[in-house]
């Protein structure tokens, strides 16, 4: 009896165990208390490990962090910190929406030292600091591109720099590569690994089950204790921007207590940048097809009713001299 009842404990105990952490492929293993996997259940407003504000909707298959209307923001942030040295995310989501030549903005992932915090950059706080990953989806054309949107790219930062949106970022980023997630009938995932100061993200935008790198950059310094998030917004343009699944990896590997300790007074730092490009004004916006049109048509009007008032003059002047 006594060894039934032992059993049924241990049982038990491996059942919570696996209900707070799921292990993954070599030794990694996924962190509840920092992830979000569907059926997302919340009671009330309530999301588990997780805040949401703005417009953010949750259902049970997704969370939208902006519908397809104008001037929306939303964001999710975990309220647990990441006291692990090494980790590795990854992000289901969908950007879809009704537009087919114009569209936006985007989203962002964070980690960093502030959380719930709104601001200008895709709906969270400029001048952070951590690391964003940020998928933009609107190119703002102010100076020359070397490359396409939607853009994915990375960002760190100490406080002391804006995100500049007239330059898309290109002046403070990372790194990044050209992303075609957009109204595809599947979901997208985006992997971001931080280990031994590397930064290495990643995608599957082809629903192959298989990761394409987009860049990997080294001498990248982030601390331990900063908080997860997501965010996007909308402005004049608009998108659906729906998270279907965010994961988090512990993959630590015989790493101290004391150095994850030691870690949470590192400040944010990257040792390269991708060379910034001239900032240039705005263009000035020239005259649509349809309003050169227009004014050719009312110059042609214009035309006509001189010409037709010229001719009936010279008619009526004649017809006078005859007369007399």
């Amino acid at each position: 009896m006594t060894q039934i009842i032992n059993t049924n404990c241990l049982l038990a105990l491996f059942v919570v165990f696996l209900a707070s952490d799921t292990f993954g492929n070599d030794g990694d293993y996924m962190k509840r208390d920092h992830s979000l996997v569907r059926p997302f259940q919340g009671v009330g407003v309530i999301l588990p490990h997780w805040d949401f504000m703005g417009n953010t909707m949750v259902t049970s298959n997704y969370i939208r962090l902006t519908p397809d209307l104008q001037s929306k923001s939303g964001a999710l942030w975990n309220y647990n910190p990441i006291m692990s040295r090494n980790w590795e995310i990854h992000v289901g989501f969908k950007v879809h929406g009704k537009g087919t030549e114009l569209f936006g903005d985007g989203f962002a992932v964070w980690y960093t030292k502030e959380r719930m915090q709104t601001g200008p950059v895709f709906g969270s706080k400029d001048y952070f600091n951590g690391l964003a990953i940020i998928l933009d989806t609107y190119s703002n054309h102010n100076g020359p591109h070397n490359h396409q949107h939607p853009y994915l790219s990375a960002m760190v930062n100490n406080g002391s720099w804006s995100y500049d949106h007239d330059r898309d970022g290109t002046h403070t980023q990372l790194s990044g590569c050209e992303v075609r997630f957009r109204n595809v009938d599947y979901e997208t995932l985006i992997s971001i690994r931080y280990e031994n100061d590397i930064l290495s993200v990643s995608t599957d935008l082809e629903n192959r089950n298989e990761w394409k790198s987009c860049f990997v950059v080294a001498n990248v310094e982030l601390p331990t204790g900063y908080y997860l998030g997501l965010s996007a917004t909308t402005g004049d343009l608009s998108d659906n921007h729906d998270i279907h699944s965010f994961k988090f990896y512990d993959i630590d590997d015989n790493v101290s207590q004391d150095e994850i300790m030691r870690r949470t007074n590192i400040i944010p730092n990257a040792k390269s940048f991708e060379p910034p490009r001239e900032h240039k004004d705005d263009p000035k916006p020239g005259m649509s097809n349809a309003k050169i049109f227009f004014i050719l048509l009312l110059v042609v009007v214009v035309a006509a009713l001189v010409a037709i008032f010229a001719i009936s003059y010279f008619k009526d002047r004649n017809a006078r001299k005859r007369f007399y």
